[in-house]
C-alpha cells in the first residue's frame, strides 16, 4: 500500500483541486443541497475510515430516540448490491445487498430504522416516508455529501490517529483539505482518552469553525457467542487464549479496544474492510488461532453481520463477538438535542 501511494503521490493536487472546486460550488450555490422536510444530522470525517462513525451514528441514534427524538438512519449502503434502492433495511435483510454496517444498526434498532440508498437524497425522502415517520434523520458518513442539506454537521476525528501524515489521497488519508473542517458545526474526537487534546484543540481553532469539542470513547463490554448461546458482561475472569481477527479499515483499534477490556489476544488476523467471512477466511482464522496457541476467536458484530451460520457451525473452537459501546457523550447527544429543538421552533421551511 505504501508503494502504491508513493506512486500515485503525484496525483494528489489534482485529486485536492478537484475537491476544492466542487466545495467552492456548493459554498457559492447552496440551493444545490437537495432539502427534506425533516433535520438532517450529518456524521462523517476528513479521513479514511476507522474513526468509529457507525458505533457514533448507532449511539446518537438510541440516546435521541430515548430523548423523544424518534430517528432512522440514511446510509450509503457501501458494498451492497441491490437492485431496488433505496431499501429499507430489516434486521433479515442480506448482507450482500444492502452491506455490513447497515445491516449491523438494523439488528441493533429493529425494523424501519434504517435505509440504504446509493443516492442519499433518495434515500432521505424514504426514509422520512417511514411508518411511523422519524423526527429527524442521521447520515451515516454523510460529511462528503453534500448534494444532500444537513442542519447539523458533526466531524468525527480519530484522537490516536488524527489526520494521518496530512496529505491528501492518494499519498495520505484525507478525503479532503483539512480547512473543510470549517464546514463543521462541532468536532468528535472519538477515543478521546488516549487523545492529545492540546493538539487537537490547537488544529481545531486553526482549521475549525469554532464549535465545540467533545471527547468520547468506545468500549467493549461484554462478548456473546456467535449463536446466542452464551453472553458475558465484562470485566470478566478465566477467558481461553483468543485469535482476534476482523474486517475494519483500522484493525489495529479494534485490537486495542480488546486488551483495554482485559482480553489479552496471543494472535491477529485483519481482513480488507468490509471482507466478507467466507469459510475459507473462517477456517484460516482457526488455524492460525491454534498454532498460536488460542483456543477461542473473537470479532466485532460488523464481521458478525457476514457470518455464514453453516460455515461457523464447523469451528471447532468457541467463537465470540465483542459488543462495543460508547461511553462519555452525554454532553454530546444533549448537544444534538438542543440543536435540534432550537430548528423545531424555527418557521417551516420550504422543502426542494
Amino acid at each position: 500500500m505504501s508503494l502504491l501511494r508513493t506512486l500515485a503521490a503525484p496525483f494528489g493536487p489534482l485529486y485536492a483541486a478537484v475537491v476544492r472546486s466542487r466545495n467552492q460550488a456548493f459554498d457559492r450555490h447552496p440551493e444545490r443541497a437537495a432539502r427534506v422536510d425533516l433535520p438532517v444530522v450529518s456524521l462523517g470525517n476528513l479521513s479514511t475510515g476507522g474513526t468509529g462513525k457507525t458505533p457514533m451514528t448507532l449511539f446518537l441514534a438510541e440516546r435521541l430516540q430515548a430523548m423523544g427524538w424518534p430517528n432512522a438512519i440514511v446510509s450509503r449502503g457501501y458494498g451492497g448490491r441491490r437492485k431496488v434502492d433505496p431499501m429499507t433495511v430489516l434486521p433479515d435483510s442480506r448482507v450482500q445487498e444492502v452491506g455490513d454496517e447497515p445491516l449491523m444498526m438494523a439488528r441493533r434498532l429493529g425494523p424501519g430504522r434504517v435505509v440504504v440508498a446509493r443516492r442519499r437524497h433518495a434515500g432521505a425522502l424514504r426514509a422520512a416516508a417511514l411508518d411511523p415517520k422519524p423526527s429527524l434523520l442521521l447520515l451515516d458518513d454523510g460529511f462528503q455529501h453534500r448534494g444532500l442539506h444537513r442542519d447539523l454537521d458533526l466531524l468525527l476525528l480519530d484522537g490516536v490517529r488524527r489526520w494521518g501524515n496530512g496529505r491528501m489521497l492518494p499519498a495520505g488519508e484525507l478525503r479532503e483539505p483539512m480547512d473543510s473542517a470549517r464546514r463543521a458545526h462541532a468536532l468528535v474526537v472519538t477515543r478521546g482518552g488516549r487523545a492529545p487534546r492540546e493538539e487537537i484543540e490547537a488544529w481545531w481553532a486553526r482549521h475549525g469553525s469554532g464549535g465545540p469539542v467533545f471527547y468520547v470513547d468506545f468500549r467493549i463490554g461484554a462478548l456473546r457467542l456467535w449463536n446466542g448461546e452464551g453472553r458475558l458482561a465484562l470485566p470478566a475472569q478465566g477467558f481461553d487464549p483468543f485469535l482476534a481477527f476482523c474486517g475494519l479499515g483500522h484493525p489495529e483499534a479494534f485490537y486495542a479496544d480488546l486488551i483495554l477490556a482485559g482480553l489479552g489476544w496471543v494472535d491477529t488476523l485483519s481482513f480488507p474492510d468490509h471482507a466478507v467471512l467466507t469459510p475459507r477466511r473462517l477456517m484460516l482464522a482457526q488455524m492460525q488461532a491454534a498454532r498460536a496457541g488460542a483456543r477461542a476467536l473473537v470479532c466485532t458484530e460488523k464481521d458478525a453481520v457476514k457470518l455464514d451460520p453453516a460455515a461457523a457451525a464447523l469451528l471447532q473452537m468457541p467463537l465470540w463477538i465483542a459488543e462495543q459501546e460508547v461511553t462519555g457523550g452525554d454532553s454530546l447527544a444533549a448537544y444534538v438535542a438542543e440543536k435540534l429543538a432550537s430548528l423545531a421552533s424555527r418557521p417551516p421551511r420550504e422543502v426542494g
